[in-house]
């Protein structure tokens, strides 16, 4: 039987919270994955890369995994009430409901968050009781059929549990084993509470700006 997973895309997108988590789900035995959009025409994400969809809203299929991932593009996604009714309808029926980085937003937008404990980059969990979710600290945290990955690179560790929760440890452990996904990165910065103080300092600023603008977003919406 088929799998049906869908990726929902929006302009300014992070590429990776996209890219990875599908390089993960795709090798799932019958997946079937969905790049999803308004229109068939290509999105911007974040970098030089564009994404093309592969269906519409409209044309898309009942998902049995929803996965919406994050970028700088969430807050302006927040005031498309067409994209988040499409979250808002598949979220109620889909068997998992996903999302990385600041992708949980969006689930919060559509009204999935609220109650239930989740996470997103380390730069907004302050925000996500606006949405009406408990933040946790874990990387990737799974309430029931909600899971929730933190930044970016956050979202191969997250595509990983959703890959054993869906199909079992020994599935998620061989598409690891393929992947050769076996980080050891030149420096332990990152996570804010190994950072040295000058790298987090030189963020902060860039990062107060992001977070107002998400405030703006979501205050707009009530």
């Amino acid at each position: 039987m088929a799998l049906n997973i869908g990726f929902v895309l929006f302009d300014r997108l992070t590429q990776l919270d996209l890219t990875g988590p599908l390089q993960v789900l795709s090798r799932l035995e019958g997946a079937k994955c969905h790049l999803i959009a308004r229109t068939r025409e290509p999105v911007k994400t974040d970098t030089v890369l564009d994404i093309v969809p592969t269906t519409t809203f409209d044309e898309c299929p009942q998902l049995d995994i929803l996965c919406v991932p994050g970028g700088r593009g969430v807050a302006a996604a927040i005031g498309d009430a067409e994209l988040v009714n499409f979250i808002r309808g598949q979220g109620a029926t889909a068997s998992w409901v996903t999302s990385v980085c600041t992708g949980s937003f969006l689930l919060g937008a559509a009204g999935l968050l609220d109650g239930r404990r989740a996470t997103t980059h380390w730069a907004y969990k302050e925000l996500l009781p606006l949405v009406g979710a408990s933040p946790g600290g874990a990387r990737v945290i799974c309430d029931e059929n909600l899971i929730t990955g933190g930044g970016v690179t956050a979202g191969i560790d997250f595509a990983l549990q959703v890959a054993a929760e869906v199909s079992g440890p020994g599935v998620a452990q061989a598409i690891q084993l393929a992947l050769e996904y076996d980080p050891v990165p030149p420096f332990d910065s990152g996570n804010p509470k190994f950072a040295p103080g000058p790298v987090r300092d030189s963020l902060e600023p860039t990062f107060e700006r992001a977070r107002q603008e998400m405030r703006e977003a979501l205050s707009r919406r009530k």
